[in-house]
């Protein structure tokens, strides 16, 4: 009775859930035995091996599915030995251990470090004194930072052809880097010759992949830093800066001579065209005198009177045509009588203007001083005698 009491109160103590999960867990299995009771011929070994061995071949015949994203290319060895290379899209391939399959991006740009090593964005880079040190031909040692980009530009040959690509182009960058650097002097290297020290580099680093067929191509390569050893920094620095003052002053001269030279030129071209055109001007005169001289001379033998009158004529009114007096002919007994007209008029005018008290005072003197006749009688020169 006690231990009949005691089940019944453990059985009140049970949590309500835990007692249904039990009830419909008796329930499944009491099912599940009928089922297999009623259907054991279908439950033997053999079914089961087979049901499980389709199963298994099911999910490893799946495994060989697989998708190449935009970008990358699929490169599918049978035994460790090439098979084919996949394009972008949904693939299978016999799973493995038959056939692998590895995912190479063609389209990423890769870079590799000669000489420092970034530490960070925004922070000063961490030189490599055993990778950047190099001699020149002049025997001087320069620190040389270079930065290589590359791309793979075939997925097999970068598998199958070289082992550690990124390893093997480094070591061949320093390689031909140390050998295009010894064969310049520091100078060049420092200066002028940047451009094309990394052009003849990135000439060197191509050939000698192709060589491998490790399937990379160098999408470019920069130089970024090419400087002395700090030791001797600041001299080199100073060395610099003569140079640079040596090219400006140099700059200005050819500039001063380009602006002066052409005006120069300029100058004398236009000499000889006035030159030119003076002598033409000349010729052409002297051509024209010549030949009215001719006509004259035709014209003089025809009626010689009449021209010599007619020369005398116009050589006198050439003559006092530029004059600024008046020359007046009375007569052969009446005396010549010059009249300077500019003066008379000037002297005129002052006298018009002159302020009202004089002409108050001396209106007599003034009237008369300033007549005409008077004008004319004061500058009458004395009779002489013809």
């Amino acid at each position: 009775m006690s231990s009949e009491k005691h089940n019944t109160t453990k059985q009140t103590q049970q949590p309500d859930w835990k007692f249904e999960f039990e009830k419909h867990w008796k329930a499944f299995c009491r099912k599940s035995a009928d089922y297999f009771l009623s259907h054991k011929d279908q439950f033997s070994a053999s079914n089961i091996v087979g049901i499980a061995g389709g199963a298994s071949l099911l999910i490893w015949l799946s495994s060989g599915v697989y998708i190449i994203d935009e970008g990358n290319r699929g490169v599918v060895s049978r035994f460790g030995a090439y098979n084919e290379t996949t394009q972008p899209g949904p693939h299978w391939h016999i799973p493995a251990p038959i056939e692998k399959v590895a995912i190479v991006n063609v389209e990423q740009q890769r870079f590799i470090e000669v000489g420092y090593r970034d530490t960070g964005r925004g922070s000063k880079s961490a030189l490599i004194p055993q990778e950047s040190l190099m001699l020149t031909t002049d025997e001087n040692i320069i620190n040389v930072r270079l930065a290589v980009q590359y791309q793979i530009n075939n997925a097999r040959d970068y598998l199958f052809n070289v082992k550690n690509n990124e390893a093997v182009l480094k070591q061949l960058t320093e390689s031909v880097e140390r050998a295009v650097v010894g064969g310049n002097n520091m100078d060049y290297v420092l200066t002028e010759g940047r451009s094309d020290i990394v052009a003849e580099i990135k000439r060197d680093i191509q050939a000698a992949m192709d060589d491998y067929k490790a399937g990379i191509i160098i999408a470019s390569v920069n130089l970024q830093d090419a400087q002395p050893p700090e030791e001797v920094q600041s001299a080199f620095e100073d060395a610099i800066r003569a140079r640079e003052d040596k090219q400006r002053l140099i700059n200005e001269a050819e500039a001063y001579s380009n602006e002066i030279i052409p005006k120069a030129r300029g100058a004398a071209s236009r000499l000889l065209l006035e030159a030119e055109a003076y002598e033409a001007e000349k010729v052409a005169k002297a051509k024209g005198e010549t030949e009215r001289f001719d006509q004259l001379l035709v014209e003089y033998e025809k009626a010689p009177a009449i021209t010599r009158k007619r020369l005398f004529l116009e050589a006198r009114e050439k003559l006092f045509s530029s004059t600024n007096k008046i020359i007046v002919d009375a007569g052969q007994s009446a005396p010549q009588l010059y009249m300077p007209l500019q003066n008379t008029a000037s002297h005129l005018t002052a006298e018009s203007k002159a302020p009202e008290a004089q002409i108050t005072t001396e209106p007599a003197a003034t009237e008369k001083n300033n007549s005409p006749k008077a004008a004319i009688s004061n500058l009458r020169p004395s009779r002489s005698k013809p």
